[in-house]
């Protein structure tokens, strides 16, 4: 082949900040950002999370208090954004995990492996919003 027949070769470049929200990434990309996201959420949470664990476990009367303060809409989003952070970091931990044997590296494994750790940490999720607004 003559080097006129050759197609051009595709130039890869950095993009620019202003190109980020038009930026497409791969599926497997997205749950790598969440998973790492989640975890800084629930690092954040954390002192909160014991200081209400503790304050629970100091008498009666606070616990009854910080039942009612939990019975809030507000606060029940709060828990469920915790709740789903965990899950998802969970079953993203698991994911990395089964990668870190070598296992499902190549692009369609990885593809389905994230679409799996979606699909599972939305459907805890929602069982966990079911439980907590009382549908059982």
């Amino acid at each position: 082949m003559s080097e006129a027949a050759k197609p051009p070769r595709p130039q890869f470049r950095n993009i620019q900040l202003t190109q980020i929200a038009s930026y497409r990434m791969p599926l497997a990309a997205l749950v790598s950002i969440m998973h790492r996201i989640s975890g800084l959420f629930l690092l954040l949470m954390l002192p909160f999370i014991l200081f209400m664990l503790d304050s629970s476990l100091l008498s009666e009367g606070t616990f009854e208090y910080l039942k009612g303060f939990a019975s809030n809409w507000f606060v029940k989003l709060v828990i469920l954004a915790l709740s789903w952070a965990y899950l998802h970091h969970f079953c993203a931990g698991i994911r990395h995990l089964i990668m870190d044997l070598h296992i499902g590296l190549d692009k369609d494994s990885a593809r389905k492996s994230s679409a799996t750790v979606l699909t599972v940490s939305i459907v805890l999720m929602i069982l966990v919003a079911l439980k907590l607004f009382g549908a059982f």
